[in-house]
């Protein structure tokens, strides 16, 4: 703390430097991370990355039936949401720790 009780302003300045290239190496790191989503037993997968962008979905030709698309159409929902929802989990582990005191991030 600087004289009269009052927090060093160079030093919170470095802090909050430092937190934000923690922050944007951890986004990076997750921006390269790839989480997998499955349904239906794995018989469909969804990949996508910490940031959520879908890479890609895998379906076994077993579940490819042209009189029930609507069964398939769900398996690939819910694999997708599932591999989100991975994404999601990554992402507050990930950035979780170092944004712990910055509210108003959504993070």
């Amino acid at each position: 703390m600087a004289r009269g009780g009052q927090p060093d302003m160079q030093q919170l300045l470095q802090q909050a430097q430092m937190m934000q290239q923690q922050l944007a190496d951890a986004q990076a790191e997750l921006a390269d991370t790839e989480v997998t989503g499955a349904a239906g037993g794995g018989l469909v997968t969804a990949t996508v990355t910490g940031t959520g962008e879908l890479k890609s979905v895998e379906i076994d030709p077993s579940v490819v039936d042209p009189d029930d698309v609507d069964t398939l159409a769900d398996l690939v929902v819910a694999a997708v949401r599932s591999a989100t929802a991975e994404a999601q989990k990554a992402g507050e582990q990930k950035l979780g720790p170092i944004a712990g005191g910055m509210p108003g991030l959504g993070i």
